[in-house]
């Protein structure tokens, strides 16, 4: 018999149309994907031949359940240079991807009845997470007005004496918006006199766009930087998503102590490996491969805006960060799934429909593939708008 919390869990609304997709592969169709959330880029070279050496060096062996000492004093250099926060050593800790630092965090954090106010659109696993963790997830609506960014005045409303924690993406999935520091500041402003942690998943934070500046929001305050978890990983800005490099850094020395024991009694430390090739990523070896990767991925969206900004009865937010577009096409059809499957079935495009980030009457698209398959995918995307019955 199944425990009532494993039947809680619904499937990730990404997988039925891959599903999908596959099905129609295996019967010969050629399809377009553009539901993909992972870098088409290969991983940096120096980041591949430092796990080449340790490869060669033995270096396979168990680690510290919360990583080895060089990649943590890695990742204190990279969070001080590239974000002016200053964590100690014993305060970091690695996990099996951003996702596993997430889940560990919720696991340790909510209890049954606690409510985790969640920003929608959001990305599909977070109320997943604290639904499984008993947990129950307050949405607040961000408006595409507003960038699809919640105000501190619709936080502050939504508090409760339940409220345990607040979920933070920026730049986020499935929007690509990038908080402001002024717009972090006046939420962490709201959240000061609470115990409310924050989860802020800062996973694309390199990929950003027009000159857009990216805050973390530990650095906004002393009161900030007590309250949060950062959290961090290289499967997007480091192309290294099968790698599964994440990590998590906290004041709360209570919580990651409560992450290691859950982590020491489930993974044990994340690949060794990866954690040796992880190194010159965070050092910033690789700086230019990323920034290499950021300018391909801006023109992408300006080749992928370009189409579907010329076709009729949907608008679409224009990222400053990540690489997804959002698409409203509430005009025209409401159920997004209806209209994601007809998509794929009749012009063999396969996009990911709105309702699995909480907001129907929208698709995901991501533009991490070539411009032939961009413009190939978007013009039979605007031909089937054009013409949707």
């Amino acid at each position: 018999m199944l425990t009532k919390r494993s039947k809680v869990l619904e499937e990730s609304i990404t997988l039925a149309i891959a599903t999908l997709a596959n099905e129609l592969k295996a019967k010969g169709e050629d399809i377009i994907s553009l539901s993909t959330g992972e870098p088409d880029f290969d991983t940096p070279k120096a980041i591949k031949d430092a796990a080449i050496v340790a490869i060669e060096k033995g270096c396979g062996k168990y680690t510290a359940v919360v990583g080895l000492n060089e990649v943590l004093k890695a990742i204190q250099t990279k969070l001080k240079r590239d974000n002016n926060l200053d964590y100690e050593i014993n305060e970091i800790i690695t996990n099996v991807g951003a996702k596993h630092s997430l889940f560990e965090c919720i696991e340790c954090l909510v209890e049954e009845g606690d409510e985790v106010i969640i920003p929608t659109p959001y990305w599909v696993s977070y109320p997943e997470m604290v639904k499984f963790a008993g947990g129950k997830p307050v949405f607040i609506k961000a408006l595409e007005s507003n960038g699809f960014k919640i105000t501190a005045e619709q936080l502050k409303n939504s508090i409760s004496d339940k409220t345990k924690v607040l979920m933070l993406n920026s730049p986020s999935n499935p929007v690509g918006s990038i908080y402001s520091k002024e717009e972090l500041t006046q939420i962490a402003k709201v959240l000061e006199g609470t115990n409310i942690v924050v989860l802020s998943d800062e996973i694309y934070e390199k990929l950003r766009y027009d000159n857009f500046d990216f805050t973390a929001f530990a650095s906004i305050s002393e009161d900030a930087l007590k309250r949060t978890v950062t959290i961090n990983g290289l499967s997007k800005c480091g192309a290294m998503p099968g790698w599964r490099f994440g990590y998590m850094a906290s004041k709360n020395k209570d919580l990651i102590s409560a992450v290691k024991r859950l982590q020491g009694q489930s993974t044990s430390n994340i690949c060794s490996i990866s954690q040796y090739a992880a190194i010159p990523a965070l050092n910033g070896d690789c700086d230019k491969d990323i920034e290499s990767m950021r300018q391909i991925f801006e023109k992408r969206r300006n080749l992928a805006l370009s189409i579907l900004n010329n076709t009729p009865k949907i608008s679409v937010y224009k990222p400053e960060g990540a690489f997804y577009l959002f698409v409203n096409i509430q005009k025209i059809e409401k159920d997004s799934m209806k209209f994601c499957q007809k998509l794929l079935e009749q012009e063999k495009v396969a996009v990911v429909p709105g309702i699995g980030f909480g907001m129907d009457g929208y698709f995901r698209l991501s533009y991490a593939t070539s411009n032939e398959l961009i413009t190939k995918g978007l013009e039979k995307i605007s031909h089937f708008i054009t013409n949707y019955k």
